[in-house]
């Protein structure tokens, strides 16, 4: 097996950064009256029990989406098992949640408000509460025929989270043609990116998301988690530990890092994944180059 990931690392080393990597758009197209409804319900703590927290409380759109806790707190701050992981991008991802729990953004969006350690709220109470907010009503009833439901509202904040978006990073520009965008620095840190083997998993336009892994394919993370990962979804034996895999866009501002947020540095989690991912073994300098790269994946974003 360690072979067989070396050759794959090496032969995808080969290929020029077009073929592994594809620029942001600057704009994506959606419905602007839905995602206008949807950026409200993102941001409102009514979806919660007790109305204390929102999808932007663990989600803070100008921090890059996270809020830089290992782990966060949800009504009566309660713990969360995981690490939270970056809204921005996240259209681009093949299955939304670590463990792959949703298939798209439309079923992720109801997940966080019935889960009992976040949100900890019933669909039948929030769409009640909505229908007794005359503003939601007026809202629901203008973009949905049917008005206020369990779907249409999962449509609504969905339509919006396809808004939140990070182009023009100094890596898209260099993909999108500009050989100057890059220092000499960064660009040695991307063919170590490459020959190291991260673009075995981290590749095409949200540089991850796009497959699962196992966590620890070489040896177990300093931290020793035993979260079984996608096991816990499928119950199949071949999926214990394993995890999407993260988008590595604006990962010098979405810090800790991995499932459970054990990693508080990119040095520490290059270092970590490289030998437990890898099984190989990597220098300072060559941990350095590959950050100053990794710090080029930053875009633009807004509340």
């Amino acid at each position: 097996m360690y072979r067989l990931i070396l050759f794959v690392c090496f032969m995808m080393s080969l290929y020029a950064e077009e073929n592994l990597f594809k620029a942001l758009p600057d704009t994506i197209q959606t419905d602007a009256k839905k995602s206008e409804l949807g950026r409200l319900l993102f941001h409102d703590p009514l979806l919660s029990k007790d109305s204390s927290v929102s999808c932007a409380t663990c989600h803070p759109l100008v921090n890059y989406g996270v809020d830089g806790l290992q782990k966060s707190f949800g009504v009566n701050g309660t713990l969360g098992e995981r690490n939270t992981p970056t809204v921005w991008n996240s259209v681009y991802n093949f299955s939304q949640f670590w463990d792959g729990r949703a298939k798209d953004l439309e079923e992720q969006a109801l997940g966080p408000i019935v889960n009992p350690l976040e949100m900890n709220e019933t669909l039948s109470s929030v769409l009640q509460k909505l229908k007794n907010n005359k503003e939601y009503v007026r809202r629901f009833e203008n973009i949905y025929d049917d008005g206020i439901t369990e779907r249409n509202l999962a449509n609504a904040i969905a339509e919006f989270e396809k808004t939140l978006i990070t182009p023009d990073s100094k890596f898209d520009r260099y993909l999108n043609g500009d050989k100057t965008a890059l220092s000499e620095e960064e660009k040695e840190g991307l063919r170590l990116f490459k020959s190291k083997g991260c673009i075995a998993c981290h590749n095409g336009i949200n540089i991850g998301g796009t497959l699962y892994q196992k966590i620890g394919v070489f040896e177990k993370l300093p931290s020793g988690s035993k979260d079984m990962g996608r096991y816990n979804v499928t119950k199949k034996v071949f999926d214990k530990y394993y995890f999407k895999v993260p988008s590595l866009r604006n990962v010098e501002k979405t810090a800790p890092y991995f499932h459970d947020g054990s990693a508080t540095t990119l040095k520490e989690a290059v270092e970590t994944m490289v030998k437990a991912q890898l099984g190989r073994e990597i220098k300072d300098d060559e941990i350095a180059k590959i950050i100053a790269f990794l710090r080029t994946l930053t875009g633009k974003v807004y509340e």
